[in-house]
C-alpha cells in the first residue's frame, strides 16, 4: 500500500469509525488490526509513541466535548463490568452481555432506577455504539474495536475500577437465563429445547426501551475517540457473575452455545507498520516529545491551540515535520493567527469522498473498508441532517454576516438558532428532526447552547475550526446559493462555477 493509500485510509477511518478489512489484508501504517478468526478484522489508528489524548490535560487544553460525558463513562464502565469476564485476558474482545444485564449494572453503580435514568444510559449505549467503543446489536453489548486502544499500562486500573463496581441485583421473576438469551441472538446457534422457552411476556421484559430523551444541556468533557480511562483505586478482582438461574428447565445447550459465540468473537490485535519512525528517529527524547505532544493537541482539541504551548508550533523546523506527520495521515495544519489546529488535507479528503461515493459501503485502499458511522454506519450525513446543518448556518453565521454583528471571517457565532426556528423553515418531521440534531451535536457539527433566560438553540460546532481555506470558500458559496439563490452575488458564483 502506497503513503497516499495509508493517508486515504486514516481519513476514511476518522470520518467512518474503524475500517473493515478482508481476510489476510494487512492494516496500513500506523494502524491497529483486530484480527477475528477467520481472518477478518478491523484496522483503527493508534497514537505515536503511545499518547493518548489524555495528554491534553497536561497542557490545559480542552478536548471535544462529549454530551452527557458523565452518563456516557459510567455506561462504558458497566459493559466493561460485564464483558471482562476472563481479567486475565486482554479485555478486547471479552464476551458477549445482554442490554438488560448492563442497564442493571448500571442502575446499581448510580443507587437510581426512575425512568429517566434507563433512557439517558439508552442514549449513552447509542453513542457508545456509534463511537465504536462497544457493539449493540440483537439485544446483546459486546467491547467496541476502541477498547482495544487501551495501552497495558492502564489494566490494573480497569481492572480495579471493575472490582468496584456493584453486581446488579437481578430479579427473581426472570426465567430466561443470561446465557440463554446470549445463545438465543445469534441465528446460528441451535434453537433452545422448548421445555426451557420463558413464556412471551417474560421474555420481552429482556428488550431495552430504546426511547432516548436526552438532556436538554450537553455536558462538556472527554471525546469519546479516545479511550477516556476511569478513575483507578487499588487491588483487582473478578466480578462476580449474577446468580444462577433456578427455574426448572430441561436439558440446555447454552453452555455450548455461549462457547461458540465466544469463539465466533474471539480475536487479537496485531500492530501495522511503523508510521513516523523515520521523521522521529532524528530528534533528541525531548523534541520527538513535542512533536507528539503537539500531533495529538492540534489533532484532538476542541480550539485551536495557541502555538506559545508548544515548542513543535513555534519552531519551524519542528513545525515543518509535524507538518507531515499529519500528511501521513491526510491531515494537514491550519493557522488561525497566533493558533493552530489540523484539518482534512483537500486532495485526500477528495480522494475518500469518491472511494465513499454516496455514503455507500465501497472499498478503500488495499481491501479495507469504511466501517461508518460506528460500526457498519454511514460516513457521510443524509438529507435531513444536510438540510438542519444549512438551516443553522443560514440563521446563525449567514443572516448576522448580512446584517454586520459577525465577523467577515469566521464560522463561530454567538447568535443561536431556536429548535422552533428549526421547525418553522424545514418539512424534516420532528422525529427526524431531533434524530438529525443529535447526529450532527455528537459529530462536532452542532453545539447547543443556552441564551440567558431564553430556549437556546443551535450554532456551528467546533468541527468548523478544521476547514481549510479552501474548504472555507466552497461552504461559503454554498451557503451564498442556499441563503439567497436569485442574488447577483448567487448568480456570479453559478457563472464562475460553470466557467471553471
Amino acid at each position: 500500500m502506497t503513503r497516499t493509500d495509508d493517508a486515504t485510509a486514516h481519513v476514511l477511518a476518522r470520518a467512518g469509525g474503524p475500517l473493515r478489512l478482508g481476510a489476510g489484508v494487512a492494516a496500513p501504517a500506523g494502524m491497529l488490526r483486530l484480527t477475528r478468526p477467520d481472518s477478518t478484522g478491523e484496522a483503527l489508528p493508534v497514537w505515536p509513541d503511545g499518547a493518548t489524548p489524555s495528554l491534553l490535560e497536561e497542557y490545559q487544553v480542552a478536548p471535544v466535548p462529549v454530551e452527557r460525558a458523565g452518563e456516557t463513562r459510567r455506561v462504558l464502565a458497566a459493559c466493561l463490568k460485564c464483558c471482562w469476564t476472563d481479567q486475565s485476558a486482554d479485555p478486547w474482545p471479552g464476551d458477549p452481555a445482554p442490554v438488560e444485564l448492563v442497564l442493571d449494572t448500571y442502575r446499581a453503580l448510580i443507587g437510581r432506577t426512575d425512568d429517566l435514568m434507563r433512557n439517558w444510559a439508552i442514549g449513552a449505549l447509542r453513542r457508545l455504539h456509534d463511537s465504536a467503543w462497544i457493539v449493540m446489536a440483537d439485544g446483546l453489548i459486546t467491547l467496541g474495536p476502541r477498547c482495544a486502544l487501551w495501552p497495558v499500562e492502564s489494566y490494573a486500573q480497569l481492572k480495579e475500577l471493575v472490582r468496584r463496581l456493584p453486581d446488579p441485583e437481578r430479579t427473581a421473576l426472570t426465567v430466561v437465563a443470561d446465557a440463554d438469551i446470549v445463545a438465543a441472538a445469534r441465528p446460528d446457534t441451535p434453537a433452545p429445547d422448548p421445555a426451557t422457552q420463558a413464556s412471551p411476556v417474560l421474555a420481552s421484559s429482556t428488550r431495552p426501551d430504546t426511547t432516548d430523551h436526552p438532556p436538554s444541556t450537553p455536558e462538556p468533557d472527554t471525546a469519546l475517540h479516545r479511550p477516556s480511562t476511569p478513575e483507578p483505586h487499588t487491588t483487582p478482582h473478578r466480578p462476580s457473575k449474577p446468580g444462577p438461574d433456578t427455574t426448572p428447565r430441561g436439558p440446555s445447550t447454552a453452555g455450548r452455545d455461549v462457547s461458540a459465540v465466544r469463539a465466533r468473537l474471539g480475536g487479537q490485535a496485531e500492530a501495522g507498520a511503523a508510521e513516523f519512525d523515520d521523521l522521529l528517529g532524528g530528534y533528541d527524547e525531548r523534541r520527538r516529545a513535542e512533536l507528539v505532544a503537539a500531533f495529538v493537541a492540534v489533532e484532538h482539541a476542541a480550539e485551536p491551540v495557541l502555538e506559545a504551548r508548544f515548542l513543535a508550533l513555534r519552531d519551524p523546523a519542528l513545525r515543518h515535520s509535524l507538518g507531515e506527520m499529519l500528511a501521513r495521515r491526510g491531515r494537514t495544519l491550519i493557522q488561525h493567527r497566533e493558533r493552530w489546529i489540523s484539518g482534512y488535507d483537500d486532495h485526500t479528503a477528495a480522494r475518500a469522498a469518491r472511494l465513499l461515493g454516496d455514503g455507500g459501503d465501497l472499498p478503500s485502499p488495499g481491501g479495507a473498508r469504511s466501517g461508518g458511522q460506528g460500526p457498519g454506519g454511514p460516513a457521510s450525513l443524509g438529507e435531513a441532517e444536510k438540510a438542519v446543518l444549512t438551516l443553522v448556518l443560514v440563521h446563525s453565521v449567514a443572516i448576522p454576516r448580512a446584517e454586520g454583528v459577525l465577523p467577515e471571517d469566521t464560522w463561530s457565532s454567538p447568535h443561536p438558532t431556536p429548535v422552533d426556528e428549526l421547525r418553522r423553515h424545514t418539512q424534516v418531521p420532528i422525529g427526524e428532526l431531533e434524530a438529525a440534531l443529535r447526529t450532527l451535536r455528537h459529530a462536532g457539527l452542532l453545539t447547543q447552547v443556552k441564551a440567558g433566560e431564553e430556549a437556546g438553540g443551535y450554532v456551528p460546532g467546533p468541527q468548523f475550526h478544521r476547514l481549510t481555506p479552501a474548504v472555507r470558500r466552497r461552504l461559503q458559496e454554498e451557503l451564498i446559493l442556499a441563503a439567497g439563490p436569485h442574488s447577483p452575488l448567487a448568480g456570479a458564483v453559478r457563472a464562475r462555477r460553470s466557467a471553471e
